[in-house]
């Protein structure tokens, strides 16, 4: 029995119908299960390249039906993430906005419509189910979780009317006790705050890793303000008190401003006011309920500090925190629910990884991938990554780290990962610096042998597995010093302990770097740049690679490194225009008493994100059709050699923010696969 389980949005990649604030519409991914496993899952930001993708997740739905050889024709059932009601309400908000647009204000209709356009089958209603949203959240981690029972608390923004849910979860059933309105959304609630410190939607992370530099003294009376705990596991928030009380009170911090001390203690205070409303539903419901165990899910469970928190209160004996908490796990939660519908439930056994993205492909594909750059990179094919890597590391290289299937979720877990020694306080400014580009307090995670964990870290008793980076867990005093790259300025880390059942292959790279340091750790962030997801592809980490700083990459039994490209090098590759860009030229101010003609790239159409482009560059842009060879579009108008040098300057800036593509071309791929073919002479 297959069941396809999806999220995200109702408009194409290239389209720009479906942008409205505060809904659902973001995290696309599709996840498909066979009888209750899941056996491919991706976001569809790893593939269409936009971060939490809005878009309907056709890219995901493709990787996910050839990863198990079949067609959209053989799914069972489809679970898409909010009730029916919901999503005609969405469309019904969209068309009261923009009523020019022309599309059906049925849901289920516009659902079966794309689906049909976009894999030439038409789906029949019938297997068609719209789930709630909340419950979605719920099903995905009590079923992953391998509890018999538990109490389940999911909770986000919102989603469905809602901002989350408790509920019970026994055997295959997840009973619902309690909803949360959307005017008492804790999501909101975080949300709303961090907008007078800088920060938007998406954002909420930094703030929680802004919070230890803080102290929540100063402005806990204020938070006071924002929300009243009652009787019974009860709350209510304000949230429009914080807006005119913080305006009052702190001098707003806009984007790309300094931080002050006054934002770094807002920043406690409200993670402070978090975990006293978290913990005051959850206090009230685990002595009601009497259940020792406790499953997390929804946005804010991603807060893993506070998740680290709940696990040293000892008021739940285990935790599971769902590790796509985030809408894209309710794709997950979707396809199980449709799954149990059909009388195949999930099985009864522990989450212990979450590796069902698309695989690398085989070591030729790979080397011929690599060897498409041939003016770009050196590549070397070794038997023994692991030794080489560590190599690099002990030297003090920051490396790029692929290998395998992609990881579900917003965590880098040791396939799409960058990695660096842990212990040099320079290397969290150096990645955060040069490879991130990111502010400078933000702490970078640690990967650790499973079996050596608690040499390193104060773990409660009976806790020895956190596969899923969903905890914050202290570094033991006396280590804190030596891993000065991993442990926040509180003396945490948000803690990853590596298996070798689950992942050989990373297992054996932070064994090896035990062998030349004694230490069994390594420091492990998402490989990506501040511009865009995680990577997926082959090409992802080139890119990645080519556009920071990372001293190597290791891409399955490749060893990388960087060439000194050449200006011929670089006319030879190809530039192309990803789906999500638009070409624009508009009158604008150029100084007080002066409007002229500017050209713009934008991304999602969007005028707020648009980048200012040359003249040149956008006549370049404009005679695009695929993609051409920058060498070949300079040639179509007379540049000097100064010239074509800036224009391949600007286009490569541009790449490195994500508004073009650079690539070798086809024709080049193709002459290479030929001279690669064997002889049939």
């Amino acid at each position: 029995m297959l069941c396809l389980g999806l999220s995200g949005g109702l408009d194409k990649v290239y389209e720009n119908r479906l942008e409205l604030p505060n809904t659902f519409l973001h995290d696309g991914a599709a996840v498909l299960v066979r009888d209750g496993q899941v056996i491919a899952a991706v976001e569809e930001e790893r593939l269409n390249r936009i971060k939490h993708s809005n878009k309907l997740p056709s890219k995901s739905i493709q990787y996910c039906l050839s990863a198990a050889g079949v067609q959209l024709s053989e799914i069972d059932r489809i679970g898409y993430y909010a009730t029916e009601a919901y999503s005609n309400a969405v469309l019904e908000r969209l068309f009261v906005s923009q009523p020019d647009i022309s599309m059906p204000l049925d849901a289920a209709l516009l659902l079966q419509r794309l689906l049909a356009q976009e894999f030439d089958f038409e789906v029949d209603a019938s297997r068609v189910s719209f789930v709630s949203h909340h419950q979605a959240h719920a099903v995905s981690a009590f079923a992953m979780s391998g509890f018999e029972q538990s109490l389940i608390l999911a909770i986000d923004g919102g989603g469905d009317f809602l901002s989350g849910l408790l509920a019970l979860g026994a055997g295959t059933d997840v009973t619902q006790i309690e909803t949360f309105p959307e005017n008492n959304s804790l999501g909101l609630f975080y949300l709303e705050t961090i907008r007078y410190l800088g920060y938007g939607i998406f954002d909420e992370y930094k703030v929680m890793g802004l919070a230890p530099y803080g102290d929540p003294v100063p402005y806990r009376e204020l938070f006071e303000q924002f929300y009243e705990l009652s009787a019974e596991g009860g709350y209510r928030v304000h949230l429009d008190r914080i807006g005119p009380t913080l305006l009052r009170n702190i001098e707003v911090r806009r984007k790309g401003m300094p931080f002050t001390q006054q934002h770094r203690d807002v920043s406690a205070s409200l993670q402070e006011a978090l975990e006293r409303i978290v913990f005051h539903i959850l206090r009230h419901h685990r002595e009601t309920t009497g259940m020792k165990r406790l499953c997390l899910a929804g946005g804010v469970a991603h807060n893993c500090t506070m998740n680290g928190k709940l696990l040293y209160s000892g008021l739940f004996e285990d935790i599971f925190v769902q590790p796509a908490s985030h809408d894209a796990g309710c794709a997950l939660g979707a396809a199980l629910m449709v799954s149990n519908e059909l009388g195949r439930p999930a099985p009864r056994k522990r989450l212990q990884e979450v590796y069902w993205g698309p695989d690398l492909g085989s070591d030729r594909a790979v080397e011929r991938e690599l060897n498409a750059w041939a003016g770009h990179l050196d590549v070397e094919r070794t038997d023994d990554v692991a030794s080489s890597a560590a190599d690099w590391m002990v030297n003090g290289a920051v490396i790029g780290w692929v290998q395998g299937r992609s990881e579900f979720g917003p965590r880098a877990l040791g396939n799409r990962s960058i990695l660096a020694d842990p212990r040099p306080a320079a290397n969290k400014d150096r990645i955060n610096a040069m490879v991130k580009k990111r502010e400078g307090y933000r702490p970078f995670a640690p990967s650790v042998l499973e079996e050596e964990a608690r040499e390193f870290f104060d773990l409660p008793d009976g806790t020895s597995e956190f596969p899923f980076m969903n905890f914050v867990v202290r570094v033991r005093d006396s280590k804190r010093d030596l891993l000065g790259a991993i442990t926040h300025v509180d003396g945490t880390a948000r803690l990853q302990t590596v298996s070798r059942n689950t992942n050989p292959a990373y297992w054996d790279v932070i064994d090896e770097f035990k062998k030349r340091t004694g230490i069994p750790i390594l420091l492990n962030t998402s490989f990506n740049n501040n511009a865009e997801p995680i990577v997926d592809s082959v090409a992802d980490a080139i890119t990645t690679f080519l556009t920071t700083d990372l001293d190597g990459l290791v891409v399955g039994s490749f060893l990388v490194k960087k060439r000194a490209p050449t200006l011929e090098d670089w006319t030879a590759l190809a530039v192309s225009l990803p789906p999500y860009v638009s070409l624009h030229q508009t009158r604008a101010f150029t100084a007080p008493d002066c409007q002229e003609t500017v050209c713009e790239i934008r991304a999602n159409h969007s005028s707020r994100d648009g980048v200012r482009i040359s003249h040149d560059v956008f006549d370049l842009l404009m005679r695009i059709e695929g993609e051409a060879v920058i060498g070949d579009l300079l040639d179509m108008v007379t540049f000097d050699q100064v010239a074509r040098e800036a224009l391949v300057k600007e286009l490569r800036e541009l790449w490195e923010q994500r508004r073009v593509r650079l690539h070798p071309s086809h024709a080049a791929r193709m002459d290479q696969d030929c001279d690669q073919m064997p002889d049939r002479a």
